[in-house]
């Protein structure tokens, strides 16, 4: 299945049934009078967040989502039919914005949520309606109102619990390979990720998930490489993960590069929980190692762990610290008043 997380659909309500104008005609009744029916409203058009889904590619085969129109109203007062409602099925995590990319109109992080993104139109009232004591054979109806029509943007935010960050070739997705049954393509040059991936994993006997990314470079805030539209996937992280290859020449400079463009992104990434990690530790020897995890340390000014997804080395100690801030996460959350969005301790 192919990922896709960005789609553009037009979406239209269903207008109103107009009214009817319609008189009685019965044989032995004096007085008919009128009896025409009102329109019926037309559909709504509605997202829905479903399980089951994690891409928006079904929105890159059909962009034009119609609600059904209100039936006419009938004589004999017969109200007419309403239109059927058109549900747009979405994944969990799914921002539904504005035509302009940047009104929020929804967000829709839980299994069963639903918004109306169109409302139908009423149906229009029949001549029955316009019945008075002054005027007991009205001529006159009601057209049903017009169909709401607009452009809308679907917006996949994956909801996992970690978030992958580093330089292309940083081991993001070997590491993602190594600790969940994700089978993400891994290759040694850059960009080999192109998509999100996701992965469950295991420590102590408590599961979260980790979303793998493509790769940061310098200037992807400018769209330069893949660019940085793929960070909003970490964007409801509990904690970041930032892997730094251990084998390069400037590991301060890599990691400096990367949060810069957190920086440029903005949205609270750069204030996120991270833990750093200086990978590929096998392909160095001991003593480069602890050369390489102090100038990391020095350019984060905290705790650098070490790890080597290929060698499995590592590997718990990196998920331990990783679950510490996800429980931290969690209890902050429930001191304030609010549900945990993802794992529970």
């Amino acid at each position: 299945m192919k990922f896709l997380d960005l789609a553009k659909v037009t979406i239209r309500s269903g207008a109103g049934g107009r009214g009817c104008i319609s008189f009685r005609r019965e044989k032995y009744i004096e007085y008919g009078g009128p009896d025409g029916g009102n329109g019926g409203r037309g559909g709504d058009v509605i997202a829905e967040a479903v399980e089951g889904l994690n891409t928006l590619i079904d929105y890159r085969y059909q962009q034009h989502f119609f609600a059904k129109n209100g039936r006419p109203g009938e004589g004999r007062q017969k109200t007419g039919a309403d239109g059927d409602d058109i549900v747009l099925k979405v994944p969990v995590g799914t921002e539904i914005l504005d035509e302009d990319q940047e009104t929020v109109i929804a967000d829709l992080t839980e299994v069963g949520q639903r918004v109306i993104l169109a409302k139908g139109g009423n149906g229009g009232f029949g001549n029955l309606h316009f019945k008075t004591s002054t005027n007991q054979a009205p001529r006159r109806a009601n057209p049903g109102q017009d169909a709401v029509e607009r452009v809308i943007w679907l917006r996949l935010k994956l909801i996992a619990d970690v978030g992958l960050l580093g330089l292309p070739n940083a081991g993001k997705s070997t590491f993602l390979a190594a600790t969940s049954n994700a089978r993400p393509k891994i290759a040694d040059y850059p960009f080999t990720t192109l998509h999100p991936n996701l992965g469950v994993v295991a420590v102590d006997g408590a599961e979260f998930v980790i979303a793998d990314i493509p790769g940061l470079i310098a200037g992807a805030h400018e769209g330069r490489g893949i660019g940085d539209r793929f960070l909003g996937h970490v964007e409801r992280c509990a904690a970041l993960l930032h892997l730094v290859d251990g084998t390069s020449s400037e590991v301060a400079e890599d990691y400096r590069t990367i949060i810069a463009e957190l920086e440029e992104y903005g949205g609270g990434l750069a204030e996120k929980p991270r833990v750093t990690v200086l990978n590929k530790i096998d392909a160095l020897d001991a003593e480069l190692v602890e050369m390489q995890k102090a100038e990391l340390e020095e350019a984060c000014g905290g705790e650098v762990l070490t790890l080597s997804g290929a060698a499995g080395t590592g590997l718990t100690e990196v998920l331990r610290a990783l679950r510490a801030l996800i429980v931290a996460r969690a209890k902050a959350e429930a001191e304030a008043g609010q549900e945990p969005q993802q794992w529970t301790p």
